[in-house]
């Protein structure tokens, strides 16, 4: 019975949040770019905002369906939550060798999050310093690109089974300036390899990405740490697979925080060990406090 009624109340929360969604967009080089967003309540005034991207092929409505946990916090929390459409459905998100064609058109990712960030201070008075970007998959990779293009803007990323382009395969300028990240990878991932290589999906060739090991120390490094970091184990709230979560971090007053959560066994898609989109905002919230 207990059971029964915790789907039934996550299944009214999810059609609520469904319901009050707003869709709007921005003309970006002649392009109208559509993004969503819960309507905050009027006297929410100085938020975050975190940008929530889709993967590879996908769309918004892909990534909605997965926060709807994460939508709850937002008002005792403040920050609202915006979450973009992809050019075509993809992202052009850094990596050269992508045939998809938000990268063979140059589509100006940089142009539209700003745009975003500006749409949001106008009409919702957000904290311009309390950006942050997460996403999964391609949309992981699109938080890395923001990171990388946009460190004045990005307070923090958290990129979800993802992993940065190698260097042959880098389109981006990178700004090379310390910025708070937190990976999060899977080692049986056959999608974006833990230990680095080919991307393979269907139907787009994205080139090959680092190993998450080496993703994770470029961030360290910039941000100025040397050394091991910090091992825990992450609680597991679904002992009923192989899956653990082994946790590393460096942090420092400071300096900002560098964080991977290595899934063991962990594949190319949503955990049900914990919420991705609840620990990503536990690390965004915890580079504001």
């Amino acid at each position: 019975m207990l059971r029964k009624l915790l789907i039934t109340v996550i299944l009214l929360q999810s059609s609520l949040l469904k319901a009050q969604l707003i869709s709007d967009s921005l003309l970006i080089d002649k392009h109208y770019r559509v993004f969503y967003y819960n309507k905050p309540q009027a006297s929410q005034t100085g938020a975050s905002l975190v940008f929530a991207m889709h993967g590879s092929g996908g769309k918004p409505q892909d990534i909605v369906e997965k926060a709807v946990k994460l939508e709850t916090k937002a008002i005792a929390d403040n920050f609202i939550i915006a979450y973009p459409a992809g050019y075509k459905h993809y992202w052009n998100e850094c990596r050269k060798a992508s045939t998809a064609a938000a990268n063979v058109e140059k589509i100006d990712e940089v142009a539209f999050f700003s745009g975003m960030i500006k749409y949001f201070k106008e009409k919702f008075k957000i904290n311009e310093k309390h950006v942050f970007a997460t996403g999964f998959s391609g949309g992981g990779h699109m938080s890395y690109s923001l990171g990388l293009t946009m460190t004045g803007k990005i307070k923090a990323i958290s990129a979800i089974v993802a992993n940065l382009p190698t260097p042959e395969n880098m389109d981006c300028v990178e700004s090379k300036m310390p910025l708070a990240v937190m990976i999060t990878n899977g080692t049986a991932d056959q999608t974006n390899p833990y230990n680095g290589g080919e991307v393979k999906i269907p139907g787009v060739s994205l080139g090959t990405v680092r190993a998450t090991e080496q993703s994770f120390q470029y961030w360290a490094a910039l941000d100025g740490y040397k050394g091991n970091p910090v091992k825990s184990i992450v609680q597991d709230a679904d002992t009923s697979n192989d899956i653990t979560i082994e946790k590393y971090t460096y942090k420092k007053k400071g300096q900002p925080e560098v964080t991977l959560l290595k899934v063991i066994n962990g594949k190319h898609q949503w955990l049900t060990d914990i919420d991705v989109f609840e620990e990503s905002w536990k690390f965004f919230k915890r580079q504001i406090e």
